[in-house]
């Protein structure tokens, strides 16, 4: 009885010596497990699925700009879908979402905008985000977006080619809007490389074909290029 007794005053005491200790793991663990423990140095957080072409954007920015982040890709579907602290950030459930500092930004097109007004630090390039790139970024949203959806569901490819050899018109070169990558770049390249993969770009279209091209070598867009892939509904 006395050899238990001791033997259970080891045990407390070792139960009191390393509890704190035995917690901080505990408390660790459990935001690791739930992805709030982010790297160290890390002081952007990028949360995506990697199909997605309007996640794919922001990504392209954030490598174009050379700025440090955390990539976290989530599932969207199926039972492993929309985690529930993902929905405690954006209760809409889209992607991509970034959280930098206290900002969450929860939406693609504002994500460029984000990153172009240099609200990142580390970047080590300048994204350039004047009236010509929103003047692109605007096609790309009101009418290539649309159009290219009734293209791939509807078959009504004649307004797509169209629409593609005008947009051919006002590639500057050998970027969109010039010498430099621009939001421009960052918000079309996911839906024109997914419409020359699903139809070809016109022959007609050689500005657009040669800018495709050029940014396929890229390695801020090459990087984000999938195997699979999803279109943008």
């Amino acid at each position: 009885a006395s050899l238990r007794r001791r033997l259970k005053q080891k045990m407390r005491h070792r139960q009191q010596h390393f509890h704190p200790l035995f917690s901080l793991i505990v408390v660790c663990a459990n935001l690791f497990e739930n992805n709030y423990l982010f790297v160290a140095g890390m002081t952007v957080k990028f949360v995506t699925n990697k199909m997605c072409p309007y996640a794919q954007k922001a990504w392209i920015a954030l490598e174009a700009s050379g700025c440090t982040y955390d990539l976290q890709e989530i599932s969207l579907y199926g039972a492993n879908g929309k985690p529930s602290w993902f929905l405690k950030l954006n209760p809409t459930g889209t992607v991509p979402v970034i959280t930098h500092k206290d900002d969450v930004i929860p939406d693609s097109e504002l994500i460029l905008d984000y990153i172009a007004n240099g609200k990142v630090e580390g970047g080590t390039a300048q994204l350039e985000n004047g009236a010509y790139s929103m003047k692109w970024r605007n096609v790309i949203k009101q009418q290539l977006a649309p159009i290219g959806k009734r293209a791939v569901l509807g078959g009504e490819q004649s307004k797509l080619m169209k629409l593609l050899q005008e947009m051919d018109a006002d590639v500057q070169g050998p970027y969109l809007c010039g010498e430099n990558v621009s939001t421009a770049d960052c918000a079309a390249f996911p839906f024109l490389w997914r419409v020359n993969t699903e139809f070809g770009l016109p022959q007609e279209c050689e500005n657009l074909s040669a800018w495709l091209k050029h940014c396929s070598a890229n390695s801020a867009f090459k990087k984000t290029v999938q195997r699979n892939w999803w279109w943008w509904w």
